[in-house]
């Protein structure tokens, strides 16, 4: 079986998600002059997480990671800022159990 691309691995989550009763968002890059460019700025849009999950009074910013794949230095800054106020997870597919649960 092959692996799973990151949007293949997003779309599962947020699938699970609104199944749970969970609303997100997730801010795509999008191709310009210049590139590709996602419209987050400010001195966390570096970095800026994949998801985020609102349910009830629950807040969770989600990086999500292909096999493998490792937080990169303005991810984790980032990361640790955001979980001073809100639930943060770096979920794999391997992880679909405990994701499952976290949503729960």
């Amino acid at each position: 079986m092959s692996e799973l691309t990151e949007a293949e691995f997003q779309r599962q989550v947020t699938d699970l998600a609104e199944l749970l009763g969970w609303e997100w968002a997730h801010f795509r890059p999008a191709q310009t002059a210049r590139g590709w460019r996602t419209p987050v700025s400010g001195p966390l849009g570096k970095g800026w997480p994949d998801l985020v999950l609102s349910r009830g009074t629950r807040l969770m910013f989600v990086e999500l990671k292909r096999a493998n794949a490792k937080l990169r230095p303005d991810q984790e800054r980032v990361l640790n800022r955001l979980g001073q106020s809100a639930e943060i997870h770096v979920w794999f597919p391997v992880d679909f159990d405990r994701i499952t649960e976290s949503l729960r």
